[in-house]
């Protein structure tokens, strides 16, 4: 086993053995903890009871951030006619159709995140092997194929901070929720935004508690256990 640094074992502590937070306590204990030399990341970790080899206890999806991810993000939008007109008024960083693509094509990937409309799919999907492996390809379930009249509102959601939820092999969801400097209020709501999405998004395969442990951390500190019942209680309502 790695032995823990010096700082690390000052940070750890700080937490008592055996106990878990509710979130309001974690969120504080990790902005105390969190003094690197740079705006440390808080990130969320949630070990579920999901199997994901089965396609029924799977999860994928969006959660947009209220308070934004800490973050600029650079948004491409694939779309012609009104539908690129909308997504350059709500603040697009590329937008373009033929043209774009061929700049894709050809390695172009300076954004973080790309939208299309539906028509535009069947253009770009010979863009697998560019944007599949960045995690770029546009995909109705993470709201990044849109109707023409939705791109705009597509385009400011993206651009105002969201996170992408999705299980890994070991059956953890993983998210961002801001950064260490932001106030502990607005880190407690981009919390909220995450758990009342991950709730919506619940699998149906899953019977009983879905979620089994949830752990708060920053980039450079140690896991802070949550309380599971509050932490899954937080909504946006």
């Amino acid at each position: 086993m790695a032995k823990q640094g010096k700082r690390l074992k000052e940070i750890s502590s700080n937490l008592e053995e055996g106990r878990v937070y509710d979130p309001s306590e974690a969120v504080e204990l990790a902005k105390k903890g969190a003094v690197a030399k740079f705006d440390e990341t808080v990130e969320l970790h949630l070990k579920t009871a999901a199997d994901p080899r089965h396609a029924d206890q799977q999860l994928r999806g969006v959660a947009v951030l209220p308070h934004g991810t800490g973050k600029p993000v650079r948004v491409a939008v694939f779309a012609q006619a009104d539908a690129a007109k909308s997504a350059m008024d709500a603040g697009a960083d590329v937008v373009g159709d033929d043209d774009l693509i061929d700049r894709v094509e050809k390695g172009f990937t300076d954004f973080d995140v790309a939208i299309a409309t539906p028509e535009m799919m069947g253009k770009i999907g010979k863009l697998g092997r560019v944007l599949g492996r960045r995690g770029l390809m546009p995909n109705p379930r993470t709201n990044t194929v849109v109707q023409q009249q939705d791109v705009g509102s597509a385009v400011s959601e993206a651009k105002k901070g969201r996170v992408e939820l999705r299980m890994d092999r070991t059956a953890i969801i993983h998210s961002s929720i801001g950064k260490a400097s932001f106030q502990g209020e607005h880190l407690i709501d981009n919390l909220a935004a995450v758990i009342d999405t991950i709730n919506q998004l619940k699998p149906t395969g899953i019977k009983g508690q879905f979620v089994k442990t949830a752990y708060l951390t920053t980039t450079m500190g140690p896991g802070i256990p949550l309380d599971v019942n509050s932490t899954m209680s937080l909504t946006t309502g």
